[in-house]
């Protein structure tokens, strides 16, 4: 028998309805995973007491290595991974739960391998900016959350006071706009406002994040007025033209709301920056310039921004609106160029950007799936919809991530064994390093939590309602087919969902509250 940590010298059975008798572990085996960075032979044995991994083997034991009764599972020739680490995700709730909720959201992230998601600071009411505030998310997420979940604080005008309590209090970091975010009860943030966040918050163990998107001033008196979202000039073409919104969020405005922030660096030289959901490829110079010169920055792009182009959406998609905007081809394949630049790459993390709402927001006219109203809900005509000015942007795709960006890679012709270890290191390992868990989240590694996702690289599905488990079933994704699905997730030792018989409803929402104080790491 193999040398491994049973916590007993019992062999024991397993008896689904007596949990008394269980066994102390649970062994994942494949010819297949990604051990810190290398994809290797490995037989995983995770303690079912603490929800560790407590060996590792880089060979295929055979069950009968490990006690009578012992859950084993060999997934051969499917990779394991580490369960992805989703560092930007709107779950809403409390106070728009109709947009979205901890039960949907994050059971549409354990379909997609998903076993940590980070919410954000907005979009629920009222928004993370108090320890107050903090607390009723907490309250509304108890026994609700199938994956883990993290929370991300606020920074509005007015709330420095409030940022260290919630540091103490277990948030992962903060993020602040610097232009208008679509809903009053979390304005934009002013240089000045900025100024003060970084000192306050200079010597903490937290990183403070940007939307990153300001409208570059046309003289050089504007003030503040930069940070309105809609831009001063007249559309250029139809509103439900996709080429009059983009026109309407130049790079400029990514570019200039960067330079915001790397201007102010420096009363803050040992506090982690970050921009999130980087779209415009312009902003890379300047952010790899600043890296050089010793600016602790790094930054994020989406799902999204790497597999969908302004070149195909179609007039009057709303769901394809989000800000910054999706970008040309040509901004696609230079996203991916820098994201595969491995050594000297700015681009850390991808992450869905999960921003849902109800369909009635997007305006979706007709002929669009996922529509409501209109000429299919019985309507004279579709007056009033497809505008992209109008319509609420967001893009809905948590749990779908893996697969989107295993098919675009697949597209490039880009390695098979290089991209599994990419993915884990873009979306598991550097996702837990940028919100403070990567003691215990993000790699396959004694002493790590053994949350992991079984990926059958093979295997396609089309994206429909039953693929979209978030509450709103309004995705750009919707009707494509995707390459790469996710077999089985595992939580903490325990599997949560499988493709091919669901949710264990049994055993109901497992996953856990990550309020563990950051500790500063160099």
């Amino acid at each position: 028998m193999a040398p491994f940590a049973t916590g007993t010298d019992t062999p024991h059975s397993i008896d689904e309805q007596d949990t008394s008798n269980a066994s102390t572990i649970t062994v994942l085996a494949s010819t297949r995973a990604v051990i810190e960075d290398r994809l290797t032979e490995a037989t995983i044995v995770i303690s079912m007491n603490t929800g560790k991994i407590t060996s590792i083997f880089h060979s295929v034991l055979p069950a009968s290595s490990f006690p009578a009764g012992t859950p084993y599972t060999d997934y051969s020739p499917h990779v394991l991974l580490p369960g992805l680490v989703d560092a930007h995700v709107h779950l809403n709730e409390p106070g728009r739960t109709e947009w979205e909720g901890f039960w949907t959201g994050t059971r549409a992230a354990a379909f997609g391998g998903v076993t940590t998601v980070v919410d954000m600071p907005l979009n629920a009411i009222p928004p993370t900016t108090t320890v107050a505030n903090l607390e009723e998310k907490k309250a509304a997420a108890q026994g609700q959350c199938w994956v883990d979940v993290g929370f991300y604080g606020g920074i509005i005008p007015g709330n420095v006071q409030d940022l260290k309590p919630l540091v103490k209090a277990g948030v992962r970091g903060f993020k602040g706009f610097m232009i208008d975010s679509g809903v009053e009860e979390f304005p934009a943030v002013s240089s000045t406002d900025i100024a003060a966040v970084f000192k306050e918050l200079a010597d903490e163990p937290t990183t403070v994040m940007f939307h990153a998107e300001m409208i570059p001033p046309i003289t050089a008196s504007v003030g503040d007025d930069v940070q309105w979202s809609l831009p001063p000039l007249e559309p250029t073409g139809p509103l439900e033209k996709y080429q009059t919104f983009l026109d309407s969020r130049p790079s400029s405005f990514e570019t200039y709301a960067i330079l915001e922030i790397l201007s102010m660096a420096h009363l803050a030289p040992n506090l982690p920056l970050h921009v999130v959901h980087l779209s415009a490829i312009e902003a890379i110079p300047m952010i790899r310039e600043a890296r050089a010169k010793g600016v602790k920055i790094t930054t994020e792009t989406c799902f999204h921004y790497l597999s969908l182009a302004a070149e195909h959406i179609q007039e009057g998609d709303t769901r394809h609106k989000c800000c910054p905007p999706i970008r040309e081809q040509s901004n696609q394949d230079g996203l991916w160029q820098e994201l595969l630049n491995l050594d000297d790459s700015i681009v850390k993390t991808v992450v869905s950007d999960h921003s849902p709402c109800t369909p009635n927001l997007k305006l979706l006219p007709s002929h669009v799936p996922g529509a409501e109203g209109g000429l299919k809900a019985g309507c004279s005509s579709d007056q009033g919809k497809g505008d992209f000015f109008g319509a609420w942007g967001g893009i809905s795709s948590v749990g779908l991530g893996i697969s989107i960006l295993w098919t675009e890679a697949m597209r490039r012709s880009l390695s098979v064994d290089d991209t599994i270890r990419n993915i884990a290191r873009w979306c598991c390992v550097n996702t837990a390093q940028q919100v403070g868990l990567e003691r215990q989240k993000g790699m396959l590694k004694v002493g790590m939590d053994g949350d992991v996702a079984v990926f059958d690289e093979e295997a396609e599905f089309e994206v429909q309602a039953d693929s979209m488990l978030f509450r709103n079933k309004c995705s750009p994704y919707q009707g494509k087919t995707l390459k790469g699905v996710v077999k089985d997730t595992w939580l903490r030792g325990r599997k949560i969902h499988s493709r091919e018989t669901g949710f264990l409803e049994k055993t109901g929402p497992r996953g856990t509250l990550l309020l563990e104080p950051r500790v500063r790491t160099q």
